[in-house]
């Protein structure tokens, strides 16, 4: 995940490809209480996630659901796909730079924030990192292949990725990664935990990772070196 995140844009662009009110789809149900039902809706829980993007106004989100009611029914479309369906790409990223500037804001509170709590320390680069467990020994240098347990959230608390709620540590190059994790692993000891602050000139900058990580993004990670080696 810390290589690249994949983006699921173009999800979105098969499932929703069309506008069209000449005909709706069943509405949901109320209550959803079967595994059947319960699966439907984890699918548009899904759906509803990788076009967040679009940042889409209620009116637009009516017009996302009767596009992709049209496609998913067979009825016939109100646009034509080989025009409109280009341009999907070049809304989304018209739409992920307008919330930049208030990603960068908030984030920047975030990080000062941060670098205010006992046992944090903030770095040249902007980089916030606070000691939550101390280690012993060496540190790696950006040479090493690191063993980690990790977590990493957006600013609001919401988990993007998490080693432990995989239960399996990760391994990989320090280089091959984020420039902020190859910058605070350097800073660590074997056997250390800390939480790190991730400008995003440091992680995904204004591009993000959409829809995992949205344009401009400071990003949080709780880190446990567990071990390093040479490659």
């Amino acid at each position: 995940m810390l290589k690249k995140i994949v983006p699921l844009v173009m999800l979105a662009v098969f499932l929703f490809p069309v506008v069209s009110c000449a005909q709706s789809a069943p509405p949901l149900p109320m209550r959803v209480e079967t595994e059947e039902q319960k699966t439907f809706y984890a699918l548009g829980l899904l759906l509803g996630d990788d076009v967040k993007i679009f940042a889409l106004k209620p009116e637009e989100l009516e017009l996302v659901k009767a596009g992709m009611g049209d496609a998913a029914t067979g009825a016939k479309p109100l646009v034509d796909i080989n025009t409109y369906g280009p341009k999907v790409n070049d809304l989304a990223r018209k739409r992920a730079s307008v919330g930049v500037e208030e990603a960068r804001k908030k984030g920047q509170e975030f990080a000062d924030k941060a670098a205010l709590e006992k046992g944090a320390t903030k770095t040249a680069s902007g980089l916030v990192i606070r000691t939550i467990t101390a280690g012993t020994g060496e540190s790696p240098t950006a040479a090493d292949v690191v063993k980690v347990h990790y977590e990493g959230k957006l600013i609001d608390g919401k988990v993007f990725d998490s080693s432990i709620q995989r239960n399996e540590p990760a391994e990989f190059p320090l280089s091959g990664v984020v420039a902020c994790w190859t910058e605070a692993l350097q800073l660590m000891k074997k056997g250390g935990k800390s939480q790190i602050v991730c400008p995003p000139g440091l992680a995904y900058g204004e591009r993000g990772s959409p829809p995992v990580i949205p344009p401009g993004s400071t990003l949080s990670f709780e880190v446990e070196l567990i071990d390093f080696h040479k490659p």
